[in-house]
């Protein structure tokens, strides 16, 4: 397996972003057309029922609260790392992990934990882990974007890059690990970091597993550079701009004084790129 597949791996392979019209389709019938229900003061969580006997589940209820205390810490966090507050209440489903693959498997060139699709749909686990923490995390900015602008088609490299670099954070991770440049810098060797333009479809999820492995990575690695050389209050206002103006230029002029060409070139020239 190529080493940009492994990390994405690391990640959780993988969270991503399909159009809202998804969730009509998707619809909210359980494995046996049966959701049980919670509510939190910004959530609605409904569980598959079936999820305690396929998926070896034990105290159903407990688990549903553990998720909901979860959500509602990353609401939080939400709010004070990138000054995103939804109005609205986001639904959750969490699925039986067996149902979850048979139904979405074909949405996906690769395997997925998780995608928002007008609401968070969650393979289930049998626990509140580190990996179903991370996925929470990661699906709650793309629900948080679309709730702040339902009709803006963000670019994947910024949708998918902040909610990576946002699950990271949750984890107490404030940076790229040392794999994580060794791979970057092995694919800037290699000729295969590809300009953003490239990176700005909607979604990651048509490419192949090494391609979307290498796309996720690079699209974190240029939100960090942002980060690491000008500041999380900058992203924040970035953000901001981009939701308000629906420019990307012009939000990147207004947070970093410089075009989204020249920031691109200093990511380039961190890489060791021309």
């Amino acid at each position: 397996m190529d080493r940009p597949v492994s990390l994405l791996r690391q990640f959780v392979i993988a969270s991503i972003l399909l159009a809202p019209v998804l969730s009509v389709a998707i619809g909210n019938d359980g494995a046996d057309g049966k959701f049980e229900r919670r509510d939190s003061f910004h959530f609605k969580l409904f569980q598959d029922v079936d999820l305690d006997e396929s998926g070896g589940l034990r105290g159903s209820r407990h688990f549903e609260q553990q998720v909901l205390r979860e959500l509602e810490g990353a609401f939080d966090l939400l709010d004070q790392l990138l000054a995103l507050r939804p109005e609205r209440k986001i639904e959750v489903f969490v699925w039986d992990p067996q149902i979850f693959e048979a139904r979405f498997a074909g949405l996906f060139r690769f395997p997925a934990a998780g995608f928002y699709g007008g609401a968070i749909h969650i393979r289930g686990d049998k626990r509140v882990s580190d990996r179903l923490i991370r996925v929470l995390h990661h699906e709650l900015v793309h629900a948080a974007y679309d709730a702040a602008a339902p009709q803006l088609v963000l670019p994947a490299w910024m949708n998918e890059g902040v909610a990576q670099w946002f699950e990271a954070r949750a984890m107490g991770k404030r940076s790229l690990s040392g794999g994580e440049r060794n791979a970057l810098a092995r694919a800037a060797r290699q000729g295969a970091i590809v300009p953003l333009s490239t990176l700005s479809t909607p979604s990651f999820g048509g490419l192949s597993p090494n391609a979307a492995g290498l796309a996720y990575l690079q699209s974190y690695a240029f939100i960090d550079y942002l980060v690491q050389t000008h500041g999380e209050q900058d992203l924040v206002q970035f953000g901001s701009a981009v939701l308000r103006s629906r420019n990307l230029e012009r939000a990147s002029r207004r947070a970093y004084r410089r075009g989204l060409d020249d920031l691109e070139a200093g990511f380039r020239q961190s890489l060791g790129l021309p």
